[in-house]
């Protein structure tokens, strides 16, 4: 009996082994059946968004004070906030809440809490920067003579900071960023400090609840619909001064953006050649053109689109032969009462924030126009797994559209040369292509922050850090 007992124990465990294979084997025959999509129920989920390493401990002996006063519009200003928590980061220095940009086209009086959570914003980054809502009451912002006002270098890298603005605290307890546009460099900085601009970007500067809440609420009217695109029409009036495109537009309308764009002393071209800007693709779409490019991409005329954008220049009359192609056309204003918009309104920027929310959760994001919100979003939508984005060409678009509005050729053959061109327009996993001396024309660093993307390892050419001491 007694030898018989190791024969059991042997059996026993034999079998044991052989059921948890066969149970291992199940498994895995089942992920492959929902890999491809052949068993039942939902589909297989799409990838997993990116995930970003933990920061490296912070050195909590601070240089000094950096104050930054932003400039553009909401986007513009997000990428500045980011570069300017990378550059604070570098030169270990303290940061005040940034200032928002109040006397642009927008004249927008939103602070940087109407927008933006601020505990949230100081508490996600406490182990990069320490940030305080204001500069302590020692400070007299008046005397020169321990606070300098200053714009950085545009398109600056580390060595900039590290050796021209760095050694500027050891003579002043506080410097002012006057101007923050484009200050730090697309290209050529350390992955380290390529990874707080991401960290802040998709992570520190978060919506207030009220502007999360809403946006959620025009997300969830727009899901209830079904799939949606969202069409960042950038045809607003801003846009067209400072751009002098006047394709489609009557004498009258062309010289009141003429009058609009040597009103502002910002605006530094004055005398545009709109024919010639708009045969280089430098031109937004009109409603009109649009209508024929989604047409001839295949979206369907019942397709639910969704206009991220302010005011259409021209209203509705303008968006007549767009909202004919696609008569589910929708606007925030369209999908929330006026009670729900009321605190928004007159605050451009807070209405943008609806709109970037919608655009990063969309089924598809198109914009007519490669500005600052096209660019951001872009990137959150990489960052969020690659979302389908639609970039168009419009260089080649529009010759299609003369060709094809003159009768040179047939509609078929729009169609076909469209989608010809269209191959390339959606958004891949790539690495920026860079231009030396060329920052502007190069690929911009928040529209494909490819650092911080899963196929980072894809892309080669970074460099270790140096963190101020």
């Amino acid at each position: 009996m007694a030898r018989s007992r190791p024969r059991v124990w042997l059996v026993a465990g034999c079998a044991a082994l052989l059921l948890w294979a066969s149970i291992a084997q199940l498994v895995a025959v089942g992920r492959l059946l929902v890999l491809f999509g052949l068993a039942g129920g939902a589909p297989a989920p799409s990838p997993p968004p990116s995930s970003l390493p933990p920061p490296p401990p912070r050195i909590y002996k601070s240089n000094g004070y950096l104050q930054i006063s932003c400039n553009g519009g909401l986007n513009q200003m997000r990428s500045e906030i980011c570069d300017m928590v990378a550059v604070a980061r570098l030169l270990n220095l303290t940061m005040v809440v940034p200032e928002l940009d109040k006397r642009s086209f927008w004249a927008d009086q939103s602070n940087f809490g109407d927008i933006f959570d601020v505990r949230h914003f100081i508490t996600s980054l406490r182990d990069e920067v320490r940030i305080v809502k204001r500069l302590p009451k020692r400070f007299d912002t008046t005397n020169s003579s321990i606070i300098l006002e200053m714009p950085p270098v545009s398109w600056s890298d580390e060595k900039y900071y590290l050796h021209q603005i760095l050694p500027l605290f050891s003579k002043y307890k506080v410097i002012h960023f006057n101007k923050a546009d484009a200050r730090l460099a697309n290209n050529g900085i350390s992955t380290e400090l390529q990874l707080v601009r991401c960290r802040v970007n998709f992570h520190a500067l978060k919506f207030t609840p009220q502007i999360e809440a809403l946006g959620n609420k025009l997300v969830r009217k727009l899901r209830d619909k079904g799939s949606f695109v969202a069409l960042h029409l950038r045809y607003e009036m801003d846009m067209l001064a400072f751009s002098g495109c006047n394709h489609g537009l009557n004498p009258e309308e062309s010289e009141e953006l003429k009058r609009m764009r040597y009103a502002y002393p910002w605006w530094r071209e004055k005398e545009i050649d709109s024919k010639a800007k708009r045969s280089e693709g430098l031109c937004p779409l009109t409603p009109e053109e649009t209508s024929l490019v989604l047409k001839a991409l295949g979206f369907q005329k019942d397709t639910l689109v969704y206009i991220a954008a302010g005011e259409i220049y021209g209203g509705e009359k303008r968006l007549e032969p767009l909202r004919t192609a696609f008569p589910k056309l929708v606007r925030k204003e369209m999908l929330l009462d006026s009670e729900a918009l009321r605190q928004f309104q007159n605050h451009s920027s807070q209405m943008a924030a609806l709109d970037f929310i919608v655009s990063t959760a969309s089924d598809v994001f198109l914009p007519t126009y490669d500005g600052n919100m096209a660019k951001l979003v872009e990137g959150h939508r990489r960052f969020l797994g690659f979302r389908r984005s639609v970039l168009l060409d419009r260089q080649k678009l529009v010759e299609l559209i003369d060709l094809y509005n003159s009768k040179t050729i047939s509609w078929e053959n729009f169609i076909s040369s469209v989608q010809e061109v269209d191959r390339g327009s959606v958004v891949q996993p790539s690495c920026r292509r860079k231009l030396e001396n060329k920052p502007k024309e190069e690929d911009y660093f928040y529209a494909n922050p490819h650092e911080c993307l899963a196929n980072s390892s894809l892309c080669t050419g970074t460099k270790d850090t140096v963190i101020a001491r």
